[in-house]
């Protein structure tokens, strides 16, 4: 039992639920010693829910041990510069300065996350399948389908931040993050930010939708749409922190002779990404700190009877939450731009341009967040200018298409399970950015706005931009991290699974979108004639489910008994391909200085990078 609980994670767990209930306690004798109520529905007042949970995520970081090593540095303590990480899966469960143990850390709970979200997709899936309330209540209902988009959300913040962290150290030539202690904290503190945003659940649920609109927010009684906005705020955090600590390993930390135009797309797509989080993030904190407090001290920020305007709030969510999208979806568009001359075996067309729509995608996207209001009652002279500046996004979008295709165009393509998805992400991205420009038109957003036709093009939207090249990613990189292959066949079916029943599922969303079916509602009119519309979309969710399941017991089975893969398994240039695979614990033991370009395939006699023999290797 005492090595169960020296384990980092379960410590911090335990130490959680301390925190929690020691905030709550400190809280409520403050109540006590004023003459305020004590105690509401759901135990302790809401005030002191808030505030143990704020404790409880300090109490996490202290107990968990990540900050051990900076309470050592203000006592005056020396501490090493490398931690020796445990032996085995315990690694995972703690503190670690390797930025590869990291990156595992954040794509597994993104995984796990992925799962969570999921499965809160299925309940109520099964609920639509049928006219009428089948087994969930309106309030049920409310709170899984906005747990499951803000889960979703959160999983896939976590699944980019795994990929840059694991990838970008490895392909720029850096022995590891800028900031490494920086980066465990960013991770960790998300662990209880999730905790958190779950808790939300049992504690009365979250019946806004994930965009926690106000009034509705703002006014409803329910203790779970507080830990919701808490839980969000706290996983906040980890996205600022984590985006300037990339933007300073690339900047500081490259290869010699790595100049800006010899980069790897990925690195160029990654600091795009980390520009939006480490600028823009505070935004949607501060939209939600502030609904927090008109509940908690009622402040009316966004109370019309105090002076305030709920209309400020979605300008404060969306000046984020738009550019979001593009967190979501740029280092998958990277992953697709690294991985199609590697199967094409050939250069990758227009690499400089691709660069630079990363960062003009990135620019961009900060002008196009009032898209999402013309609905809202919001100034109609705004309109216009943001209808021109959203159909000006598609603009650097063009140009990664019209390179992929050109990359594509009588290539030597090889059809491996990474190629698939990588060829499913552009296709499903395509759909995602056709069905686009009628929500960017005012005349056309004006009626599909509030209809599934909005989710069809949201879920290709991101699960072209992130999800496809997601799977692409760990198929292709798992061999680096763990020596081993995934199986091939089991990928295959993971990916012929998937890949029609999503056709199936957006494409059905669109068709009674355009019919007249209402998003974010528990029910429907039997004279509409959608029964057996979500009967059908119902079955494509739970093959898209089937095929995950797949990939994740393809995925165990293969860390302990896959085909052993120790060479550069893809032929490809990039530098971590050339040194042993899994991953040396410092990356590079001999530096390399990069000598051409990356993506040079099928040119002969060309180099990208060439090792520099050691002084100690010399004699």
């Amino acid at each position: 039992m005492k090595r169960f609980f020296s384990i980092p994670l379960v410590r911090g767990l335990v130490w959680f639920v301390v925190g929690l209930l020691a905030g709550a306690a400190i809280v409520t004798g403050i109540r006590a010693v004023m003459g305020l109520e004590l105690f509401g529905t759901r135990g302790f007042t809401e005030p002191a829910w808030v505030f143990g949970g704020f404790v409880a995520t300090l109490s996490f970081l202290a107990g968990h041990g990540v900050m051990s090593d900076w309470f050592k540095v203000w006592r005056g303590e020396e501490v090493s510069e490398h931690h020796e990480d445990p032996e085995g899966w315990l690694k995972y469960l703690g503190p670690s300065l390797d930025h590869k143990v990291i990156g595992i850390q954040y794509t597994i709970t993104a995984l796990l996350l992925l799962v969570v979200g999921g499965v809160f997709a299925l309940i109520f899936r099964t609920e639509l399948a049928f006219e009428g309330m089948q087994f969930l209540s309106m309030d049920q209902y409310n709170t899984l389908m906005s747990l499951h988009g803000m889960v979703m959300i959160v999983s896939i913040l976590l699944g980019i931040a795994g990929l840059m962290n694991y990838l970008v150290p490895l392909l720029i030539g850096a022995q590891d993050m800028a900031f490494p202690r920086l980066n465990a904290f960013s991770y960790w503190i998300a662990v209880p930010a999730a905790i958190l945003l779950l808790m939300s659940m049992p504690l009365g649920g979250v019946e806004t939708g994930w965009t926690g609109y106000p009034p509705l927010s703002a006014s409803l009684n329910k203790l779970g749409q507080q830990m919701f906005f808490l839980g969000v705020f706290v996983a906040g955090w980890s996205s600022i922190l984590g985006g300037l600590n990339l933007i300073v390993t690339v900047v500081r930390m490259r290869a010699k002779g790595m100049v800006a135009f010899r980069m790897p797309i990925f690195a160029w797509a990654s600091i795009a990404t980390s520009l939006i989080s480490l600028t823009a993030t505070q935004l949607i904190g501060l939209s939600f700190q502030l609904v927090m407090f008109q509940r908690l001290f009622g402040m009316g920020f966004f109370d019309p009877a105090k002076g305030g305007n709920p209309v400020l709030f979605q300008h404060l969510f969306w000046f984020y939450s738009h550019p979001a999208v593009y967190v979501f979806i740029l280092p998958g568009l990277g992953i697709i731009s690294e991985l199609l001359p590697v199967f094409a075996r050939k250069p990758l067309f227009g690499y400089r341009w691709i660069a630079m729509s990363s960062l003009g995608i990135a620019l961009v996207g900060f002008l196009v967040w009032a898209h999402h209001m013309f609905t809202s009652g919001m100034n109609e002279y705004l309109r216009v200018p943001f209808m021109y500046s959203t159909l000006l996004v598609a603009v650097p979008t063009g140009v990664k298409f019209f390179s992929w295709v050109g990359t594509i165009w009588r290539g030597k393509l090889q059809t491996s399970t990474p190629m698939l998805f990588v060829l499913g992400g552009i296709v499903v991205f395509l759909m995602g950015g056709l069905s686009g420009p009628p929500n960017a038109t005012v005349s056309t957003d004006l009626h599909l706005h509030d209809t599934y036709w909005i989710v069809g093009h949201f879920h290709d939207t991101m699960f072209g931009g992130f999800v496809f090249p997601f799977f692409a990613a760990l198929y292709f990189w798992f061999p680096k991290a763990t020596g081993r292959r995934m199986n091939e066949k089991l990928g295959q079916l993971h990916f012929w699974l998937m890949t029609p029943s999503f056709f199936v599922l957006t494409l059905g969303m669109m068709r009674i979108g355009l019919l007249g079916m209402r998003r974010r509602i528990a029910d429907y009119d039997p004279a509409l004639g959608f029964e057996m519309s979500h009967i059908v979309l119902t079955i494509a969710a739970f093959l898209i489910a089937l095929s995950v399941l797949i990939f994740l017991i393809n995925l165990v089975q293969s860390i302990r008994n896959g085909e052993v893969a120790t060479g550069n398994v893809w032929n490809s240039r990039s530098p971590e391909w050339q040194v042993p695979s899994p991953m040396p614990a410092h990356n590079y033991d001999q530096p390399f200085e990069v000598v051409g370009e990356p993506y040079d395939y099928g040119l002969a006699g060309s180099k990208y990078v060439e090792f520099i023999a050691s002084a100690k290797s010399k004699h």
